[in-house]
């Protein structure tokens, strides 16, 4: 059975991330959070139709077969290959930025079709995470990740990678096309060619300070202007990735 069959049958029905094998026949044990959502939330009860997606590109319609208040059983029928993944790799540096700004960063990053993203700290950015605050954030923004792949279709989590100096993350590029957010320089997006993958650094609410520009610079990146205006750093990220989208991807 494909996507489309399940869905004709079925309609409309909550998609929930559950990092599990998924076989035809067997029975999958909801993660607590889950449980919880389809149980106490949507108030669904057995025999209940559902998609589930194991984060790396398989998705399942299962039906609840168990509820109780120990464990919640999924019954799987069918297994797909999901289809909501971009051909073009995209790995996002995003400096980090207080409160919810990040987390609209990299709701919409997913959204749109992001392959990974890696927090940084940068010469102006005025976040500084230690020890356990910055695994508790990691933690937070890959469940953000993957909240975001629940409501727009993707089947792939993509990893949102520890914190880290953007020193050491431009070490680490290999990407042939690698591009980053410069409103002084003037340089419009002129890319014709699809490039194999694209790495896409946006600096933090102060902008990008003189030193990081050329580090960036002499690791191969390409200062971008997306226009006179001053983009917000968690607007930034959503208008240069469709650009992309819309030139090498699927938009």
């Amino acid at each position: 059975m494909h996507a489309s069959d399940w869905y004709a049958q079925h309609g409309k029905m909550p998609r929930l991330y559950v990092p599990a094998a998924f076989v035809v026949g067997s029975d999958v044990a909801l993660p607590e959070g889950p449980a919880r959502h389809v149980t106490r939330v949507l108030r669904m009860a057995e025999g209940a139709p559902l998609v589930l997606f194991d984060g790396h590109g398989q998705e399942a319609g299962v039906r609840l077969a168990a509820v109780s208040r120990k464990q919640t059983l999924a019954h799987v029928e069918a297994v797909w290959a999901g289809s909501g993944e971009s051909p073009l790799t995209v790995h996002l540096g995003q400096a980090i930025s207080k409160g919810d700004r990040m987390d609209y960063a990299i709701q919409k990053a997913v959204e749109l079709g992001v392959a990974a993203i890696t927090p940084l700290y940068t010469e102006r950015g005025d976040v500084r995470l230690k020890g356990d605050r910055e695994d508790k954030k990691q933690a937070h923004w890959q469940a953000i990740a993957a909240s975001a792949c629940e409501q727009s279709g993707r089947a792939v989590v993509p990893c949102v990678h520890a914190p880290m100096a953007l020193s050491s993350w431009l070490e680490e590029r290999q990407e042939p096309l690698r591009l980053m957010l410069h409103l002084a320089t003037g340089n419009a997006f002129d890319q014709h060619s699809r490039p194999a993958a694209v790495a896409l650094l946006i600096g933090p609410e102060g902008g990008l300070s003189d030193s990081d520009i050329a580090a960036a610079q002499a690791a191969s990146f390409t200062p971008l202007t997306l226009g006179p205006r001053v983009l917000r750093t968690e607007t930034a990220p959503v208008v240069a990735l469709s650009l992309l989208q819309h030139y090498f991807g699927d938009l």
